[in-house]
């Protein structure tokens, strides 16, 4: 633990890009699952920290396979 306050006192910028970096794609990722309704994904996405890897994945890969579907009544 010691290591890492230490480096993130060190090197601030780079540690705030990459909480802006994992919070943007986090956010794009547990949007689109929310609008595709795939629960399983959002908590997924939601709990785990990857640092955007999961989310990338998630928004390229799994959720490019899906539509939302509008049904008007």
């Amino acid at each position: 633990m010691n290591v890492v306050s230490g480096w993130l006192s060190a090197h601030p910028v780079i540690a705030g890009l990459l909480i802006i970096w994992s919070l943007v794609w986090k956010g794009l990722a547990l949007w689109k699952s929310a609008e595709l309704r795939q629960k399983y994904w959002f908590v997924l996405i939601l709990i785990l920290n990857t640092m955007g890897i999961l989310e990338i994945i998630y928004i390229f890969a799994v959720a490019k396979k899906y539509k939302v579907e509008v049904v008007e009544n």
